[in-house]
């Protein structure tokens, strides 16, 4: 059965049939197209590794005034009145297309996957839940006063997708599979929860016509959806204005992205091929793009931070910095686990059953790799405080924690992969007798 005419091409939909078997049931589909998200997603990991540390050292070499030169760069349209610099454009452009494949993400898991289950679905939404809420009170204990705190608060909420699945491939093979669904869900959860703290934190001044436009936009999005209109033609315009309109509007533009993912059908239809769902066409394309280049393309205009004495000095003695690095470090593994923990003992969620608490805990430490969201809320939270240096500052504190919990997590993560291995080595000594 051919596919509708869309906005991926029939070549994307071919590849996509080669991971998705035809006639099986939608389960096993979701699950294949987990895979495939996972294996994207850890490429794309290592590509984002890379950026920040080249943009770090890059910054930090005796040619760190030319990284300045190109992140301070601006390219303009006058036309549209959009006058940015190369970094906003990866901050408000290229993340719109990462958290749109967050979006898709995000839909088909609560509507097809792993947390379309009320029960599977609760584990890792109260755990991002309690990722979001521990670290943003931590954090605003530590540092209640502090110039920019009044949102530097949500800076350490974030836990990155790519970076952390990255670091789960590289080191967690030997855990069991549900370990993998368990963070995936948890970090777009997270995220999503981020964006709606990003439009609510970060909107200064409301212009309504243009959130009107922009609300209009979605609604032909979904209204094509929903007619099953499948021209790239309709999507490509629709998206583009609602992104525009969000941010004339005075709205991070990025939240188009994630409303569209949203808006996007991706239950199949009786009479259509598993994939020819546009959610499932749209991610495929999209995903390679967002991992291998919309993401390392803002981890290298984000990560340049001059590490200089005073920011080696002041990182574990200012409070800004300390509340950002104990929210995320302490504040994400504690409310990840903590909260995942009273769920399972008060009945309200259920634990995957070849997942103990010790796996759990490891990928609650994973949950502390902030990285990009963070970088993000950093920048925006912290433009105009000061003389800039708290901006610097606060992501040095993202990079740090970031980097520390990837090693803390990783060796937890060694260690229960030696545990499962062990065991299943067991079980199959035991059937052989």
């Amino acid at each position: 059965m051919r596919c509708a005419e869309d906005p991926v091409s029939g070549v994307h939909a071919a590849v996509l049939s080669n991971v998705r078997l035809k006639g099986a049931p939608v389960i096993a589909q979701v699950r294949s197209e987990l895979a495939r998200y996972l294996r994207t997603e850890t490429f794309g990991g290592a590509l984002l590794l890379i950026a920040a540390a080249g943009a770090l050292i890059w910054v930090n070499s005796p040619w760190g005034a030319s990284y300045t030169t190109m992140v301070d760069t601006r390219l303009a349209i006058p036309a549209l009145h959009l006058d940015l610099t190369l970094a906003d454009w990866t901050k408000d452009g290229l993340l719109a297309i990462f958290f749109f494949v967050a979006g898709l993400e995000l839909k088909r898991e609560l509507v097809v996957g792993e947390l379309a289950d009320r029960k599977s679905a609760t584990l890792p939404i109260v755990a991002a839940v309690g990722g979001v809420l521990v670290p943003a009170l931590i954090a605003m204990g530590i540092g209640w006063g502090v110039d920019g705190m009044d949102r530097g608060w949500a800076i350490p909420v974030a836990t990155d997708i790519a970076f952390a699945l990255a670091v789960l491939a590289m080191t967690g093979s030997r855990i069991p599979a549900s370990a993998r669904v368990f963070l995936l869900s948890l970090a777009v959860v997270d995220d999503l929860i981020a964006i709606i703290l990003i439009a609510v934190l970060f909107t200064t001044t409301l212009k309504m016509l243009w959130l009107l436009i922009a609300v209009l936009c979605l609604a032909g999005w979904a209204l094509a959806q929903r007619f099953r209109l499948g021209s790239p033609f309709i999507y490509v315009p629709l998206g583009l204005l609602a992104w525009y309109a969000l941010h004339e509007a005075g709205i991070h533009a990025t939240l188009a992205g994630v409303a569209c993912g949203l808006l996007t059908r991706v239950r199949p239809d009786p009479d259509e091929d598993e994939h020819c769902v546009p959610a499932a066409r749209l991610e495929h394309f999209f995903q390679p793009i967002s991992a291998a280049l919309c993401v390392p393309l803002f981890a290298l205009f984000a990560s340049g931070v001059p590490l200089d004495s005073r920011v080696l000095s002041e990182i574990f003695t200012n409070r800004l910095s300390l509340a950002i690095i104990v929210g995320l470090l302490v504040g994400k593994t504690v409310g990840i686990f903590g909260f995942s923990w009273l769920a399972v003992r008060l009945g309200i969620a259920v634990r995957p059953a070849d997942l103990g608490y010790r796996d759990m805990f490891a990928l609650s430490v994973l949950g502390a790799i902030g990285f990009t969201v963070s970088l993000l809320v950093a920048e925006l939270a912290l433009e105009g405080v000061g003389d800039g240096s708290e901006a610097e500052l606060a992501k040095a504190a993202v990079l740090l924690t970031s980097l520390a919990a990837s090693l803390a997590g990783s060796a937890l993560l060694l260690r229960r992969g030696r545990v499962h291995q062990a065991r299943r080595e067991a079980r199959a000594l035991q059937s052989q007798e």
